[in-house]
């Protein structure tokens, strides 16, 4: 059945192949995106960009052309993600240890307003949710 649609393919003369996503976009830093671009080029692997779509449904995305290249490609990813949540990791570590990480008690001294607030806000919509279905179903 798949040699068949191949056969086909080739006399409608357009590729079965699809490039396949290797990192959507969407909330990834540009230093994140812009070291991902970077080892791409270094290992030789042809991969092209999407942007952003104009009524922000899509965040675009880097993509891989070659089949051949996905499987390199994905284990480049992995091991960058892990040595990028290693680095995190020790920044957050430092941060801590050195007293300059946000902490909700410094929250709360820096903006006490906005964090007051936020937990009315969360009290709120708790017993909200608690509250109306007994109010409506009596």
């Amino acid at each position: 059945m798949r040699h068949e649609h191949e056969a086909r393919a080739r006399r409608r003369r357009y590729h079965v192949r699809m490039a396949k996503l290797l990192l959507n976009l969407r909330n990834v830093p540009d230093d994140e995106a812009e070291e991902v671009r970077g080892w791409l080029r270094d290992s030789g692997i042809e991969f092209y960009e999407t942007g952003p779509s104009s009524w922000g449904i899509s965040s675009g995305g880097i993509w891989i052309r070659e089949d051949a290249h996905i499987a390199r490609a994905k284990a480049l990813m992995a091991g960058y993600q892990a040595q990028r949540r290693q680095r995190a990791q020790a920044d957050q570590a430092a941060a801590r240890d050195d007293g300059s990480a946000e902490t909700f008690a410094g929250l709360l001294r820096q903006r006490p307003w906005y964090v007051l607030g936020m937990l009315a806000a969360i009290i709120g919509i708790i017993t909200l949710t608690l509250a109306l279905p007994y109010f409506l179903l009596r």
